[in-house]
């Protein structure tokens, strides 16, 4: 048998070449001429300046809108309403339901919120697949679009039905008075339930207006406690007709400092 003779070389096609194994990978980034860069300072910088614009325009915003300031929190005025952040408020809107509220705040505090914010944890581990497309995860971005509808209407729903004007008016700043607790008008006023409603420095409160610096006339505090305006109702007041003069007289005289 001569040497050679009868012997072939054959290929294995289940041995990729390494020129096709490595086609995806470039040599190195001269590939890409123009859209490299040095990480610093070059790239650092970029972020450093578009961060700073951001910034100024923040506080532009801070300074033409100032944040609205309210009035030094009370402990004992029951009559305020707070209200949270606007990030919080779908929260805020589900605690007025029949069934996340009274006997059931547990289940609007802990159980649903706990129920969602556990799905977005365990969704990773739910929806294993391969797919990036959101048409190809129907699991995952059904519960995304879920979770994104139930969040926009119940902040929706809270900002709409939201008494703006009686948040403005528990929360305004009102000017303090001396007044003379002892005096025979302001004994009037404690006494016939003026104080569960204009508070008991007359500062006012969610349901009722500030008292001080009112700048009424005598008659017209005795018309309106007879006849009522607004929210409040007409025969609020209780008393003689002497009891109401003096208590007019009293609170047309209140002041601030």
């Amino acid at each position: 048998m001569h040497r050679g003779k009868g012997m072939k070389f054959v290929g294995d096609s289940r041995v990729p070449a390494a020129e096709h194994r490595m086609q995806n990978i470039p040599k190195d980034y001269s590939e890409y001429p123009g859209k490299t860069e040095a990480f610093w300072p070059n790239f650092l910088l970029k972020e450093w300046m578009v961060g700073a614009i951001f910034l100024i325009g923040f506080l532009c915003l801070t300074v033409a809108h100032p944040a609205p300031l309210e009035k030094i929190a009370d402990p004992s005025d029951t009559g305020y309403i707070p209200m949270p952040d606007w990030y919080f408020l779908f929260l805020y809107q589900l605690l007025k339901y029949a069934y996340a509220s009274g006997p059931y705040t547990v289940i609007g505090a802990l159980v649903i919120p706990g129920l969602a914010f556990g799905g977005l944890l365990l969704a990773p581990f739910i929806d294993r697949g391969p797919e990036r497309r959101p048409s190809k995860r129907p699991l995952a971005t059904g519960f995304m679009l879920l979770a994104l509808a139930a969040i926009t209407f119940l902040t929706w729903q809270s900002v709409a039905n939201h008494d703006w004007a009686a948040a403005k008016e528990q929360g305004k700043i009102v000017a303090e008075a001396d007044i003379d607790t002892n005096s025979e008008g302001y004994k009037l006023y404690s006494s016939k339930g003026c104080v569960s409603c204009h508070g008991d420095n007359l500062q006012g409160g969610a349901a009722a207006p500030s008292l001080v610096d009112n700048g009424l006339k005598p008659e017209e505090v005795a018309k309106i406690a007879k006849d009522g305006i607004r929210t409040m109702p007409a025969g609020v007041f209780k008393g003689t007709d002497e009891e109401l003069q003096k208590l007019a007289e009293f609170i047309s005289s209140v002041k601030s400092k």
